[in-house]
């Protein structure tokens, strides 16, 4: 991709021959590269670069016209712009979206934060190295079919014709490492770990390894779970994801277009235990993949969403923002239509709880580990839930894996039912947070 300078210059110049007055331009590209591999040998190497560039333009009239293109030369930006002035006779007369008031604000800790790329033999060697010590964990995993390592460049930038230019530059390694199981007159059990750095020096592959094969090992003795309330807690992921599967609570694009368990107002109601503090951090210190402006331009932040149990901020775009008289929070993505999504969460106590408990003493509590099917078993309008999940059911330290069930409940009586969060915070690809206790759900077992 040419540089920010070049293609801001590129942009004003097609901009003035065609007599357009206003315009922004995102884009992003990803250079990555990946490997898989199979019993020893590699399975799959790709390599990708990827652009994408959004060009909104206004017209006389204020309304908009959005496209896209990858094509960010000379000749690519021009008819990108001419196409979008061309689709703005077309554009909504209502909510028009607008520049962020907030896009010429300088970002302090905007400084490229890339490293070298390594070679992709050095890519293969780790994972088949991987593969081999996740075999050699235990005599009952036979494979591990799903597996990956990879490394990504990504390159962003936004500008506008009010001369706001934002450009940022980051590199990213993960792995993850899926192992099954196989064992004579027993079903098939599995597990699997992920792990990201800013490099693939720093990336914590034995770490992955060793969550791996822990878990899998953990699920090799499993019963069958009578049906019932239980208490349940949920592992830093498993909260994470279905703290994601109902975002909508916090989304101001959502609540607006009445797709949400809140309105404009609920801010200020109770709809938590006061134990519970939940945080939208894109730039915490713990996210690797932090992002420092979102696709409208607007400085990134953290916003506390919610504090003591009480809802006290909404993830907003630029209009979400003005519709609803608030500051935008650097939740936007543009394109044909902006929308709002949360970043990076982070979870932690709020008011002390009065009792403390603790996996190694409790009795009879269900440890949900992994949620899944969240696109089939949450009802996100509704609020309810019913998902299986990988688990273990823990009695005094002693673990026993659970063979098959599903959890089911209402989030937000889920929200009000939390009775600890632990101490100790665990990052996840999601955000960071503790374990989440849990007084009772409904647990079905087969």
């Amino acid at each position: 991709m040419p540089k920010i300078d070049d293609i801001a210059t590129q942009a004003k110049d097609s901009a003035s021959k065609l007599g357009i007055k206003k315009f922004d331009i995102y884009g992003s590209t990803v250079d990555e590269n990946s490997v898989q591999v199979d019993q020893g040998e590699p399975k799959q190497v790709k390599a990708s670069n990827r652009s994408s560039v959004i060009v909104r333009v206004w017209n006389d009239e204020n309304t908009v016209g959005v496209t896209s293109t990858t094509d960010v030369n000379q000749e690519g930006l021009e008819l990108a712009l001419k196409t979008a002035y061309e689709a703005s006779f077309f554009g909504a007369k209502e909510h028009v979206p607008d520049f962020s008031p907030e896009a010429s604000i300088p970002i302090e800790d905007s400084s490229e934060n890339k490293t070298a790329q390594a070679p992709v033999s050095q890519l293969i060697d780790k994972l088949i190295h991987a593969e081999k010590e996740l075999l050699d964990a235990h005599p009952a995993i036979k494979g591990v079919p799903y597996n990956g390592l990879s490394q990504r460049d990504l390159d962003r930038f936004y500008l506008n014709s009010d001369d706001a230019v934002r450009t940022e530059s980051r590199s990213y390694a993960s792995i993850y490492l899926y192992s099954k199981t196989e064992e004579e007159g027993k079903k098939p059990r599995s597990a699997g770990a992920f792990r990201i750095s800013h490099s693939l020096d720093d990336l914590d592959i034995p770490g992955c390894l060793k969550e791996a094969a822990q878990k899998t090992i953990s699920h090799l003795n499993y019963e069958k779970v009578k049906s019932g309330k239980y208490r349940v807690v949920f592992s830093p992921e498993a909260f994470l994801s279905l703290l994601g599967a109902f975002s909508n609570l916090f989304n101001a694009q959502s609540i607006l277009d009445k797709q949400s368990l809140s309105t404009a107002e609920s801010l200020g109601t109770s709809i938590a235990s006061p134990l519970l503090c939940v945080a939208d951090d894109a730039r915490h210190p713990d996210n690797v993949t932090a992002t420092t402006f979102d696709g409208e331009g607007t400085p990134t932040r953290r916003v506390e969403l919610i504090t003591n149990g009480t809802l006290s901020n909404f993830l907003h775009s630029v209009g979400t923002a003005k519709r609803m008289n608030q500051k935008p929070t650097g939740h936007g993505n543009i394109g044909a239509k902006v929308t709002v999504s949360p970043h990076f969460y982070h979870v932690y106590p709020g008011v002390a709880a009065e009792q403390e408990y603790s996996l190694e003493t409790a009795e009879n509590v269900i440890f949900i580990d992994d949620l899944q099917a969240l696109h089939a078993g949450v009802q996100a309008l509704q609020g309810s839930f019913s998902l299986p999940f990988d688990g273990w059911m823990i009695n005094k330290g002693e673990r026993i894996s659970i063979e098959s069930a599903t959890v089911a409940g209402d989030f937000l009586e889920l929200l009000k039912s939390i009775i600890f969060l632990e101490k100790e915070a665990e990052l996840t690809p999601g955000g960071i947070c503790p374990r989440v206790w849990v007084e009772e759900l409904s647990i079905t077992g087969e």
